[in-house]
């Protein structure tokens, strides 16, 4: 994909989505700009996630279109999405999905190896994330021997491997106690402005909310 130099990195037009004939998501227009840290908050059953689902290219609205660099991307080929999502996107979620049998270095690793990534050159950047999350002494460690904070901290620097354009995060802090909770939202604000990515955070911690550019409110399935 050709990256060009505007401010708009991601944008849904017109975007509607029903489950089992409910509306979830009515007739709805987001942008996000380059580098710019925004956080979606609302009630359960609002259409929090599956906003973020279908902007991430996790799911598929019924109506409307998702934009990425100025490239519409909700019609383009399964292997063309996964594609953009293992170089483009990060994704971050409420439980950390990290392979039980696989150190921290070899979790955070596998994003880059999916991409065919020099092997040595990504090992770096993963000590990288590790020294910048202060794991660096957990390299080696197995998930079942990390702390809930440890754990998730790994699924960050997982999801920054590939050094995506915009990262997408569900709930990041809500299987966390308040003191994890409150790093994970200074570490996001640090790599927002250390690495210069994206971040669309869907949340209930209205304490991270406040830490972004902007927050948006949904209710019922609109942005208000």
């Amino acid at each position: 994909m050709k990256l060009n130099k505007e401010t708009q990195i991601l944008s849904g037009v017109n975007l509607s989505k029903n489950i089992n004939n409910l509306p979830i998501l009515k007739d709805i227009n987001i942008t996000i700009q380059k580098q710019e840290m925004v956080s979606i908050v609302g009630p359960s059953g609002a259409g929090k996630t599956t906003l973020l689902h279908i902007l991430s290219t996790l799911d598929k609205a019924d109506n409307g279109e998702v934009i990425f660099n100025n490239q519409r991307i909700d019609n383009i080929s399964a292997n063309q999405l996964a594609k953009i999502r293992n170089l483009y996107f990060g994704f971050i979620f409420q439980f950390h999905h990290l392979l039980p049998e696989f150190s921290a270095i070899e979790n955070i690793l596998i994003p880059a190896m999916i991409a065919k990534k020099n092997y040595k050159l990504a090992t770096n950047r993963a000590l990288h994330l590790l020294d910048k999350l202060e794991l660096e002494n957990k390299k080696d460690r197995r998930p079942n021997e990390l702390s809930g904070g440890e754990q998730q901290r790994v699924a960050i620097a997982r999801a920054l491997i590939n050094e995506p354009l915009i990262v997408f995060a569900d709930e990041p802090t809500g299987n966390l106690d308040s003191k994890n909770a409150i790093s994970i939202q200074q570490i996001f604000k640090e790599l927002n402005q250390t690495f210069k990515q994206s971040f669309l955070i869907v949340t209930h911690n209205h304490q991270l909310a406040q830490h972004c550019d902007r927050v948006i409110e949904m209710q019922n399935g609109k942005i208000i």
